[in-house]
């Protein structure tokens, strides 16, 4: 389906195929508010058009409340979707179904969702809907058996997922035999098998004309990597003295040109100028090889200056899904998109600093009186799960009201300005910094001031507009201070370009 606006006034239930405007059962007259809820519904799809998903709900919404209809529903499905809102997309595509259980176009939505949700059992049967419904539509023949294949491979994966687990990238690299460093090669090399600030400087060059690390040396790093980071706690604390500067980063989302330009106008990592990038490194944009062996590479520089917390893109499902599992294989072999997976599991997922401002992707939990002590206990090494600290941490998000709610996302809860509060006086805390949610600044201050996010994917996937934004702050002065950016040019190579294609 390639727009809202086919869906408004068609016909024909195919995913894409366009259809002559139907004949109304009652003309204007007869039923005006059919009339006015239409015409809202068309604004909406002017502003969907506009990618003002915002606005477009908005309208959806109004011509919902005037006169319910299962397009306008399966409409505002796609506008949720379009914003990472899986969860809104997931009940605006069942009320569609409620309302009309032929309407194919509301089952090829809920499937959309379902599958950015790694549930792909579930979204294989509504496929199956409409490409029975659907024959000679090749989208939605394609889609099915894609989804077929991803399910396949789920269980194949699962079947022997026991003897992945038992293969540490130590012994994973220990099976590998390292090629030889051709002649030719005239890229970045390890001093004796270790970073140092030259290789980094060189890197950065090598990567900024569209280079690749030779995989001898990027076999390394993933190896030295899973070292330091088992040596990591599930909770990091941090200590600044009194006059340094600390710089906390958001999402960074595989915009490698955009990581360049931080470090441009904020200077290289380094002892005195440390970083601590807070999650979702990889997929969407097309250059997540390049973000994650800089950031790697900086933290086996400093290990005790640089730091890295998981967010939920460094997970096997999302990788799978929004492009980085198809980069490396790519790039470079699916034994090092394995190897990528099993060294995420021991990323830390959150950090303290100062004792005073805890830092984690996305926000707070589903019961009262989570202490600190309990997220130092989290066993991380695994995969996310659906609920619980550890799925809550890298997946939950603000919101304005009193209270908890389901997340618009389908995972992890929505936390407001009383949860935070009483969070931060169990555990004698000031504020908290999360990522997770793109932001038009670049960065947004919830909860009375209590509630911090930050974001820096600018013009996130070359299309959102937004700022990027980091947030700094000194050891003797927790106040955080922002800057924001715009976006870097780059290479022409579109985001999710790796992505698997059931999301492309």
């Amino acid at each position: 389906m390639s727009s809202a606006a086919e869906e408004t006034n068609h016909k024909s239930e195919t995913p894409s195929a366009p259809a002559p405007v139907p004949a109304s059962e009652n003309t204007p007259e007869e039923n005006p508010l059919q009339a006015k809820a239409d015409e809202l519904g068309a604004r909406g799809n002017e502003y969907f058009k506009e990618q003002k998903y915002e606005q477009a709900i908005a309208l959806y919404t109004e011509a919902i409340e005037t006169c319910p209809n299962e397009r306008f529903y399966a409409n505002r499905s796609f506008a949720h979707f379009k914003q990472e809102s899986y969860g809104y997309a997931l009940s605006d595509a069942d009320k569609a179904i409620a309302m009309k259980s032929s309407y194919t176009k509301a089952y090829y939505r809920r499937a959309a969702a379902l599958m950015a949700l790694s549930r792909f059992k579930k979204a294989l049967a509504d496929l199956e809907f409409v490409a029975k419904r659907c024959p000679s539509a090749k989208d939605a023949q394609d889609k099915y058996q894609e989804c077929k294949k991803m399910v396949n491979k789920i269980a194949f994966e699962k079947a022997i997922s026991v003897q992945h687990q038992e293969k540490s990238v130590e012994k994973m690299c220990r099976d590998l035999e390292f090629a030889t460093i051709e002649d030719d090669y005239n890229g970045p090399k390890l001093d004796n098998g270790k970073v140092t600030l030259e290789f980094m400087e060189s890197l950065l060059e090598w990567f900024k004309k569209q280079n690749k690390l030779h995989k001898n040396f990027a076999y390394r790093i993933l190896c030295d990597m899973e070292t330091l980071l088992k040596t990591q706690p599930s909770l990091v604390e941090i200590t600044i003295p009194d006059s340094q500067k600390f710089t906390v980063c958001g999402d960074i989302h595989g915009q490698f040109y955009d990581l360049l330009h931080i470090f441009e106008i904020n200077g290289l990592p380094s002892p005195t100028n440390p970083y601590l990038f807070n999650g979702d490194f990889v997929d969407r944009g097309s250059f997540s090889v390049e973000c994650i062996f800089t950031l790697f590479g900086f933290k086996l520089l400093y290990p005790n200056h640089f730091f890295l917390a998981r967010g939920n893109h460094e997970s096997f499902n999302m990788n799978q899904l929004y492009g980085f599992t198809g980069e490396v294989v790519s790039k470079y072999s699916q034994n090092m998109a394995d190897m990528f997976t099993l060294v995420y599991n021991w990323l830390p997922l959150c950090h303290l600093i100062n004792k005073k401002v805890l830092v984690m992707h996305g926000g707070l939990f589903s019961k009262d009186n989570v202490s600190l002590d309990d997220l130092r206990a989290i066993d991380r090494n695994c995969q996310p799960p659906e609920d619980g600290l550890m799925c809550e941490l890298l997946w939950s998000d603000p919101h304005p009201q009193p209270g908890r709610v389901p997340s618009k996302r389908g995972v992890g809860i929505e936390f407001g300005p009383d949860v935070t509060e009483a969070f931060l006086k169990y555990n004698n805390l000031d504020y908290i910094i999360r990522s997770h949610e793109v932001k038009a600044e670049g960065y947004e201050v919830d909860h009375n001031g209590k509630c911090i996010t930050v974001f820096s994917a600018p013009n996130y996937c070359d299309q959102m507009k937004n700022l990027g934004a980091f947030i700094t702050l000194k050891g003797n002065d927790l106040t955080p201070k922002f800057t924001t950016y715009s976006e870097s040019p780059h290479p022409l190579i579109r985001p999710m370009a790796y992505a698997y294609s059931l999301m492309s």
